[in-house]
């Protein structure tokens, strides 16, 4: 993953509940800005890196995600207190998206994708516990004329709770029945084979070890690597034991 310096803070992405932000970096792309001291933290960030780096592993439209490192001067000029205490809070290493300029949010309503490419979305979806691909907020764009996803902040969500990380790895997916691509993945068995080829322990340490050192010192007892080998152990063993969800579309459950 790349690195670069935000130069610009152009305007707030208000219909986020972290507040994203469309910014301009110095080498003269604009990104929507992923925000370190917002609401959900570090942890967010961390799915955002994992999720959008296996949907790229595994074939699917997923902008460019790069480090963004954030200067304490932006905090000083902006007028509203509510962004300039985030602006704060976020000083150093955030993280961005490349923006997709034109794109709309995807309407299940206007189309729908092949059946495969909706199964391995769901699979993934599964896989991490990504609660934010509903019809309310689908967390894809259609651009070009194809599907690209952003927004895995909301998955791997137990790292947020005090609940084991153990616990979550034979957990069926509950809010299956709410994903917007529910209707169009009638290929789960073709995308489980698949997504298995190519989501190996080798590929998931790879896209782990992608996470800074220093976004893992959350004070607990565990070490940088051993909260990058937990995540890693997670993902290998959810994979291992894909069949959980595998069967929750399958079986219609």
């Amino acid at each position: 993953m790349r690195t670069v310096n935000v130069t610009r803070y152009l305007a707030p992405l208000r219909e986020g509940g972290s507040l994203p932000a469309i910014a301009e970096a110095d080498d003269g792309f604009l990104y929507v800005l992923k925000f370190r001291g917002a609401g959900q933290g570090i942890k967010a960030l961390i799915a955002e890196i994992i999720g959008g780096e296996l949907a790229r592993l595994a074939g699917l439209h997923m902008p460019e995600l790069v480090f963004a490192n954030l200067d304490e001067a932006f905090g000083r000029t902006e007028p509203d207190e509510e962004i300039q205490d985030l602006l704060k809070a976020s000083t150093g290493l955030n993280l961005a998206v490349h923006y997709l300029s034109g794109a709309v949010s995807y309407d299940p309503a206007v189309s729908h994708p092949d059946a495969l490419t909706a199964s391995k979305i769901l699979w993934l979806d599964a896989l991490l516990f990504n609660v934010d691909r509903t019809a309310r907020n689908t967390n894809m764009l259609s651009w070009n004329k194809e599907l690209w996803l952003i927004d895995h902040g909301a998955a791997l969500y137990f790292h947020h709770s005090g609940d084991s990380r153990e616990e979550y790895i034979l957990k069926p997916f509950a809010q299956l029945k709410q994903h917007v691509l529910l209707p169009y993945a009638s290929k789960m068995l073709e995308a489980d084979e698949l997504m298995k080829e190519i989501l190996t322990p080798s590929a998931i340490d790879a896209v782990v070890q992608l996470v800074p050192e220093e976004w893992l010192n959350w004070g607990e007892s565990m070490s940088a690597n051993e909260l990058r080998n937990a995540y890693a152990h997670f993902l290998n063993m959810r994979i291992a034991n894909s069949f959980i969800f595998v069967n929750q579309v399958t079986d219609g459950k």
